[in-house]
């Protein structure tokens, strides 16, 4: 990958659609047969916590190749307080161009917006085997658990501001827009034209 044959900018309204194909291309039968990822971007441009200005396109030669979404998080401390975090995601690449680098370039774009911005921490969940190469650590190094689970090898975190994350211990709460409703998804995907849902091994739901 040649780092200047892209650019980065904001979605466009009018992108949306192209977008969340982009997104179901790149997600279908990844993690379960067909996928979710398309509905959740969709849900979460109206969502209260949703940054605008980390809605992302990356562009080469003139077409949409990747997108990326930014949402205000948070960790409810174990002493009753709460602390304002930044994920993101979904993060999807076109598929034939997958494995070159793009994906990396464009997360690690996002946390330099995010430091420029002022967030002290990002914390998100994916396999901290790959994200680790990037700088992110295990929120349990950091004292986080998951609701319900406890510590957990897929939780993320990387500090902005150093000492940010020094005297917090707590849960990280994923916002709530990423959860959404599986029949009110699967009536948004018949807008999209037919794919066939299969079921692999690899799978994880």
């Amino acid at each position: 990958m040649n780092k200047k044959d892209y650019i980065i900018r904001r979605e466009d309204e009018t992108e949306y659609r192209e977008v969340e194909n982009l997104v179901r291309d790149s997600f279908w039968n990844v993690y379960m047969p067909g996928c979710l990822e398309h509905f959740v971007l969709h849900e979460l441009r109206n969502d209260p916590h949703f940054i605008p200005e980390l809605d992302l396109v990356m562009e080469r030669n003139g077409e949409i190749i990747g997108q990326i979404i930014g949402v205000e998080a948070s960790i409810k401390c174990d002493d009753g307080t709460f602390t304002k975090v930044l994920t993101f995601g979904p993060l999807a690449i076109r598929n034939d161009l997958k494995g070159n680098g793009y994906g990396r370039e464009f997360m690690l774009y996002v946390v330099e917006k995010a430091k420029e911005m002022g967030y002290g921490a990002i914390l998100f969940e994916g396999n901290n085997s790959f994200y680790s190469k990037s700088g992110f650590r295990l929120a349990q190094e950091y004292g986080i658990r998951y609701p319900e689970m406890g510590f957990v090898p897929f939780l993320n975190c990387m500090e902005l501001i150093p000492g940010y994350l020094d005297s917090v211990t707590g849960e990280y709460l994923t916002p709530e827009g990423y959860f959404v409703d599986k029949d009110k998804a699967e009536e948004f995907d018949r807008t999209f034209p037919p794919k066939e849902k299969i079921r692999t091994d690899s799978q994880i739901f």
